[in-house]
């Protein structure tokens, strides 16, 4: 500036002032604090993280204008609730204290977005716009907000609060706010999208990892828990759960990754509920706050906040929902995050049909086998054992000893009653398992002939207690379903020879309740050191959302060999 006078000597004061644009009219204190102000500017555009770019801002604008307090709201469209409320000065105690951030709609922030113009305010509780502070709000008495625009249009507003000194903000710290507001700006808008890029790239690499667990997987549990673990990490929630219709009606969790995993393992969310109901439909559902809002009927929303609830359809089906909420409190979803989501919905719902299609060829593999075990044992067995008690008579007649003759009776009584407990098992292994009895022991002994079929031999089978009578509907589709994982996991990695399978309604728990113990032992080869854990998990959170346990041990095998596995819950 000083070159150019001596260039121009001529020049008025007037002319440089208009020379000098932004700084025409600027005091002597804030002409001081211009470099503070340009290294404040460079350091806020230095990132691209949206978050941490935001708490720059908020720190900038407190230092420069001498101010205890800042915040910063952004919205991600005009016209909707704050996506994203960072403050300066309130510690993390307080915070939570508070509680949930200001939605932008209502009260001087609203204003600042409305109205679209600077608010200085000496003290903030006398304007008429003031809506009042929450409970455990630091007090506050002076005020200066401007809103933030980006590319034009209104996307939040910045204001600081509580000069020290006690003193009104003034043209300088207005002014300062406004370069701010101007870098804040463009700062959002570039850190936007570069924060969409990324979450678009983690999204997609989720998506490619649950098509990788699908067809790796050994069973559908798995690929369900790693669909709720996936949507959890990759919408920040505090959550993932994966829901499939239950056989009474609503929607029922069957896999769920957070904190406390094993808490609402197969819970029933009723078909009364308006969410559930709009799920079955095929509708999305994204509410504000799952604990206040009417339309969830389960305690299990009173700790979430923010939620989105995506159906899970293929083929015009249903196959089921997947939830991912947030912690009461917690930073809405975007629309960005929404859209996102709902495709990776999509993604976990070929996840149920490929593990449908896969438990249909399982199934269809098991009745195959039993069409083909039933003619075995009704043209070879029964025939050789018929021809075999043919040839015993005709020797009973012809031998002149009668301790030889009743030896033989016995026998051939013995044949016979073999050739009919041949036959109720031909007749058990051409029915459907909906044509058989419902009771828990059939049942079980339904799973054993299955297993049969991929073990090789038939694992032997004990009941304890009246098992049908004291096990109720719950405790027994899980123990059914642990029933299935241990016998899986044993022809799969056990190379067994024998298995023992034990359903005791007799048992006892520690703290004295009455409880179902199931006992799956074999002489295989044990559990090697460092080997896969996921069965055992499986049979564990399923124990413990019944308040039960699940623990494995020593075999059925010489020398201890093996491995046992205990499932149990209370009756």
């Amino acid at each position: 500036m000083a070159e150019q006078d001596q260039k121009d000597p001529e020049s008025s004061p007037g002319d440089a002032q208009q020379r000098n644009g932004p700084l025409r009219g600027l005091s002597a204190e804030l002409t001081a604090r211009v470099p503070q102000l340009l290294e404040a500017t460079r350091s806020v555009g230095t990132g691209l993280e949206l978050h941490s770019t935001l708490e720059r801002i908020c720190e900038t604008a407190a230092e420069l204008a001498h101010a205890r307090y800042a915040a910063i709201g952004v919205v991600e469209r005009p016209g909707e609730s704050l996506c994203d409320f960072i403050t300066h000065g309130v510690s993390d105690d307080v915070a939570r204290a508070i509680g949930r951030p200001p939605d932008g709609h209502t009260g001087l922030l609203g204003a600042l977005i409305e109205e679209g113009v600077p608010i200085s305010l000496e003290d903030l509780a006398v304007d008429p716009r003031f809506a009042g502070f929450p409970a455990a709000h630091p007090k506050m008495r002076t005020f200066l907000g401007v809103p933030i625009r980006v590319q034009g249009k209104i996307f939040g507003n910045l204001y600081v609060a509580e000069k020290r000194g006690g003193e009104a903000f003034g043209d300088d710290e207005l002014h300062m706010l406004r370069v701010l507001a101007t870098e804040a700006g463009i700062a959002i808008g570039h850190a936007r999208t570069y924060d969409a890029a990324r979450q678009r790239e983690q999204w997609i690499d989720g998506s490619v990892a649950v098509t990788t667990a699908l067809l790796s997987a050994g069973d559908a549990d798995e690929a369900l828990g790693v669909v709720a673990e996936q949507a959890r990490r990759l919408a920040d929630a505090a959550a993932g759960i994966v829901l499939l219709p239950a056989a009474e009606g609503g929607l029922e969790i069957v896999a769920i990754a957070g904190d406390k995993p094993s808490a609402s393992l197969g819970v029933i969310i009723p078909p009364q509920s308006p969410v559930v109901a709009a799920l079955l439909r095929g509708e999305e559902v994204f509410l504000e706050d799952s604990a206040t809002d009417p339309r969830m009927l389960t305690r299990l929303a009173d700790r979430f906040g923010p939620h989105m609830l995506l159906p899970l359809r293929s083929g015009g089906r249903v196959l089921g929902a997947l939830s991912i909420p947030r912690v009461r409190g917690g930073r809405p979803f975007t629309r960005a995050e929404r859209t996102l989501a709902t495709h990776f919905a999509a993604q976990a719902a070929l996840a149920l049909k490929l593990a449908e299609a896969q438990r249909d060829r399982e199934r269809l593999a098991v009745y195959e086998n039993r069409d083909r075990i039933a003619r075995d044992l009704h043209d070879l067995v029964i025939q050789r054992l018929f021809a075999t008690g043919i040839m015993l008579e005709g020797a009973q007649r012809r031998s002149p000893v009668p301790a030889v003759q009743a030896g033989i009776g016995r026998a051939v009584d013995e044949l016979d009653v073999t050739i009919q407990e041949i036959r109720t098992a031909i007749f058990a292994l051409q029915q459907e398992p909906a044509e058989a009895p419902s009771g828990l022991r059939t049942r079980v002994m339904r799973e054993i002939n299955m297993a049969a079929v991929p073990l090789g031999f038939m694992p032997s089978h004990r009941f304890l207690g009246p098992v049908d009578s004291l096990v109720g509907e719950l405790a027994g589709k899980n123990l059914i379903a642990a029933l299935r994982e241990a016998l899986s996991n044993t022809f799969r990695h056990a190379r067994a020879s024998r298995v023992e399978v034990t359903v005791d309604a007799t048992a006892v728990l520690p703290d004295g309740r009455d409880a179902v113990r199931l006992t799956v032992a074999d002489d295989g080869v044990g559990i090697p050191d460092g080997g896969r854990r996921s069965g055992l998990r499986n049979l564990a959170r399923r124990a413990e959302s019944l308040g039960g346990a699940s623990w494995f041990g020593p075999g059925a095998g010489e020398g201890d060999s093996g491995t046992t596995v205990t499932w149990q819950v209370p009756l």
